[in-house]
């Protein structure tokens, strides 16, 4: 910042710091609890220095990639604020992407509360919208509320962690999912 206004990144910069996030969104999505450094500079297409100079540590790069997740779980739901019949298909594939994060989900427990709580928040606010279109249109249970998704998103995480097989992990996860849902939704 120069003279109280913010200086634009340059373009490879933000190339740079785009393929990070991308990289280690990978990265955790394999599974890691540990994002290697190096293996996530090296899937970027980038060198070590380059990593460090955008994020100082693990944990300064573990909040860029919830925040990066967050920006696409916000996109990704804005886009059915006006279908409200789609808001379990949305669900179902939010649900099905916190599985496949496990990893990072596990990374952000590391973080204080209050950030910790920001992050959540900022998920839950995210389905406002939709949820209440979905609620009006009779898709949904009327007594279904914002902050029971977070209830939904800690019994599936749940259910993802409580195995080291992945595959078993993620079968028990989907099983979970059709449950969760099953109850969420009224009958067709």
């Amino acid at each position: 910042m120069l003279y109280g206004t913010p200086i634009a990144r340059r373009r490879d910069a933000q190339r740079n710091r785009a393929a990070i996030l991308e990289a280690a969104s990978e990265v955790l999505a394999e599974g890691e609890t540990v994002a290697l450094m190096p293996e996530i500079a090296r899937r970027a297409g980038i060198g070590q220095a380059t990593l460090y100079r955008h994020f100082p540590d693990r944990l300064a790069l573990t909040a860029a990639v919830v925040t990066y997740q967050l920006e696409i779980l916000e996109t990704r739901v804005a886009g059915y604020a006006g279908d409200p019949a789609g808001f379990r298909a949305l669900l179902r594939a939010v649900l099905h992407s916190q599985i496949e994060l496990c990893g990072l989900v596990k990374l952000v427990r590391r973080f204080d509360a209050g950030l910790q709580e920001r992050f959540r928040r900022r998920a839950i606010n995210a389905f406002a919208v939709p949820l209440s279109r979905a609620i009006e249109h009779g898709h949904v249970r009327a007594d279904l509320v914002p902050e029971d998704l977070s209830l939904l998103f800690t019994m599936v995480q749940g259910v993802a962690e409580a195995t080291d097989d992945v595959r078993a992990a993620r079968a028990a996860a989907d099983r979970a999912v059709d449950l969760v849902l099953d109850g969420v939704f009224r009958p067709a």
